[in-house]
């Protein structure tokens, strides 16, 4: 028995060749103009700006890494309001309820008598910022699975379609300070990219301490909307890869799972659990969108192995033999890009 529908989705146009074309030259333009806007608040972490832009030119979602501090909050709202697009924070908290972010039924008097009525939740915006989402349980953080990868919620047995575009970018804490709950791996996977945020060089934090300090907050211009990321969606499927590129992405990703044919020595000796189809699919989509803003109608290897990091990091469960042994996952991807070869071209 399906379940009702709230709302339905209208069907994108038709692609055409000269709007495509247009559609082309703006994003690969406004890439250098988003960046300019974002060093106005952002000083540095030119790496993470440009993996969170892959993602939300991909339409993926994004897992924000880093200690406190680092501005990743402040970063992600920057990023909204050059995009234009309805932003809600929550603040994931160990008392937040399912309910708190997916919205739920109250019963209010209307003009026909009593009804129970859906009320949203922050999750139903264009952009969710899941700030600290490793600070609530588990129950809390599954709330998130549905709307992320079916963009809807479903409460009472009624879908309810989420805003589109929709983008899920969480900040978390690493999983080793106190009070956190590390996230389960079926939701880990429904992120596109795990941006890991590292303190700034001393140069550019005595520039944010000099900044922050010394003016009023600088204003954002927005410079896109909700419409042109949508189409800038459609722009990066339609790139094109070669067969033996997608091999290789699937090669690369399947050498991180242990105990299967051809994997490597180090994989069997430090993975307990490695990635999925979904990184694969993830890796050739970023690699597409990399390409795009380089302004190239075409994937090359490099673009794949220039995304193995933020695509595979949170996707590859190091055993205890790896951390006795001093391995990190870093380590672990690098010789994976190093012992899987390209192939050949057809």
């Amino acid at each position: 028995m399906s379940l009702p529908t709230e709302t339905t989705a209208t069907p994108p146009p038709l692609p055409n060749a000269s709007t495509d074309r247009e559609a082309v030259e703006r994003l690969i333009a406004g890439r250098t103009q988003i960046l300019t806007e974002l060093a106005k608040v952002i000083v540095g972490q030119k790496e993470v700006k440009e993996q969170i832009l892959l993602a939300l030119f991909a339409g993926g979602h994004c897992l924000i890494t880093g200690a406190p501090g680092l501005a990743k909050t402040l970063l992600v709202k920057s990023i909204a309001q050059i995009f234009h697009l309805n932003f809600q924070r929550i603040q994931f908290t160990p008392d937040l309820m399912p309910a708190d972010i997916t919205g739920t039924e109250i019963l209010q008097d209307t003009g026909e008598g009593r009804k129970m009525l859906f009320v949203r939740g922050p999750v139903f915006a264009n952009m969710i910022l899941a700030d600290e989402i490793n600070r609530t349980p588990p129950k809390t953080q599954a709330a998130l699975l549905e709307a992320m990868q079916e963009h809807q919620v479903t409460a009472a047995g009624v879908r309810h379609a989420l805003e589109e575009p929709f983008f899920v970018l969480a900040t978390q804490n690493p999983i080793e300070m106190e009070g956190t709950y590390p996230l389960p791996e079926a939701q880990l996977d429904r992120f596109m990219f795990n941006v890991v945020m590292n303190y700034l060089p001393e140069a550019e934090e005595i520039a944010v301490v000099q900044q922050t300090t010394a003016r009023q907050p600088v204003a954002i211009t927005p410079l896109f909307t909700g419409e042109d990321v949508l189409r800038f969606h459609e722009l990066v499927r339609q790139v094109p890869i070669a067969e033996n590129l997608v091999r290789y992405a699937v090669r690369l990703v399947a050498a991180s799972r242990p105990q299967q044919p051809g994997t490597p020595a180090f994989v069997n000796d430090w993975v307990s659990w490695g990635a999925g189809t979904r990184a694969g699919q993830f890796l050739v989509l970023g690699a597409k969108a990399n390409a795009l803003l380089q302004g190239r109608t075409h994937v090359s290897a490099d673009d794949l192995r220039a995304l193995a990091a933020p695509v595979l990091r949170h996707r590859i469960l190091m055993n205890y033999r790896a951390e006795a042994e001093g391995a990190s996952v870093e380590t672990i991807i690098q010789r994976l890009i190093e012992a899987v070869p390209e192939p050949a071209a057809a």
